[in-house]
């Protein structure tokens, strides 16, 4: 070769950008000479790196946070059956807003379930005025009071809690209609809590979420005015889940159901898959994590929020909002010949190579470029063999 290839990193002459689920290359030859001081008396490079076969990855490592999955708000229904019964979303995952209404009377908040506690099934979640309000499995919220004749998924969610709760013997929870044999389940279960068997129930009574609730705070205090539609209890899920942040032009490269591990607080690893990833781009926002690949504090650039479920999630210890760091697999190739990025040359003649040293000479080599990742790059040319030294930048 008549002229000597550019070294591309040595340089800052080469850009690394991720681009649907691959990097592209972008080479301009430098003209500041700097590429002649990276090299020996001789004309051999100031260092070198083998070339080596194996498995490589395009994985990124992020920061995230540690929590529990689908935050929600839970309004308060107010006095004589008015206000918000159900569980209304305010953070990723909620259940959905409740319909509104007007109560009659004072309603004082008699007592609210504790934050850091787990509700289940049936469990109280507050009283207004010395009435329970207990947690029943929907996501549907109760937005009325339900009674014989009613129709709907509401009433499909109250006969299958009825059923599982040993209140609905015989009932058939397939359908939404709420029929006598309905309005009787009610009326054992009101018995079994001592209340009026009415035969109806509303948002004074439950309040719909999609399963077990942990409560993140209280957002009321005992002896607080509990008028309808007030925000009592923000309430999570009871499973732990991990978040982060990426930015716009990196997010493309990730998918649900992706394998990703995640290295938790105090030690330890779990593994998990990516849940959700959202359609929509914010600005970084540092409770939702961000950090390296994805943006970190101060890094305003649009970002879309990721959600990741764990496998085990048993395994995940650590208190709400503990920081993480989040491995993500991306796309392997098996047994591949790869280079250190940094050993690459920007061709005078047109695309890349590197220089190969053999018995204390140096010859440079074209190549064509496979994938990047954690600082390699795939190589293809038959005239690279895994064990040979290339140059790269002396350090």
């Amino acid at each position: 070769m008549s002229k000597r290839g550019k070294w591309l990193l040595g340089s800052l002459a080469a850009v690394l950008a991720v681009s649907g689920g691959g990097y592209a290359v972008v080479a301009q030859a430098g003209t500041d000479g700097k590429e002649e001081k990276e090299q020996r008396a001789g004309g051999l490079p100031g260092a070198t790196a083998p070339v080596t076969r194996g498995d490589l990855s395009s994985g990124l490592r992020v920061d995230g946070t540690l929590g529990y999955a689908k935050e929600q708000k839970l309004n308060a229904a107010g006095a004589g059956g008015g206000g918000i019964g159900g569980a209304g979303g305010s953070g990723t995952g909620g259940a959905g807003t409740g319909g509104s209404g007007s109560g009659s009377g004072s309603a004082t908040l008699t007592w609210v379930a504790a934050a850091g506690s787990s509700v289940e099934r049936d469990g109280k979640l507050y009283e207004v005025n010395g009435k329970p309000v207990r947690l029943m499995y929907g996501t549907t919220p109760v937005y009325r009071t339900m009674k014989t004749g009613d129709k709907g998924e509401d009433v499909k969610q109250l006969k299958r809690n009825l059923q599982a709760l040993g209140f609905g013997t015989g009932l058939d929870a397939s359908d939404g209609n709420f029929t006598a044999g309905t309005a009787t389940g009610v009326k054992r279960w009101q018995k079994a809590h001592s209340m009026k068997e009415t035969g109806e129930i509303g948002k004074e009574d439950i309040a719909f979420a999609s399963g077990p609730q942990r409560i993140q705070k209280n957002d009321m205090a005992v002896g607080d005015d509990a008028g309808a539609g007030k925000p009592v209890l923000t309430l999570t899920g009871t499973e732990r889940t991990v978040r982060f942040q990426l930015d716009v032009a990196k997010a493309g490269t990730v998918k649900a159901g992706d394998p990703v591990t995640v290295s938790l607080p105090g030690g330890g690893a779990a593994n998990g898959k990516i849940d959700s990833v959202g359609s929509t781009a914010n600005p970084d926002d540092p409770s939702s994590g961000g950090g390296s690949g994805g943006g970190g504090m101060g890094d305003k650039k649009p970002k879309v929020q990721i959600e990741v479920t764990l496998d085990n999630a048993s395994e995940a210890k650590g208190p709400d909002q503990s920081p993480v760091s989040v491995n993500l697999t991306g796309e392997t190739r098996k047994g591949v010949l790869s280079v250190p990025v940094n050993s690459l040359l920007a061709l005078a003649e047109g695309g890349f190579g590197v220089q190969v040293v053999e018995d204390g000479k140096v010859r440079e080599v074209e190549v064509e470029l496979g994938m990047f990742g954690k600082g390699r790059v795939e190589v293809k040319g038959d005239a690279l063999k895994e064990g040979m030294l290339v140059g790269v930048p002396a350090s």
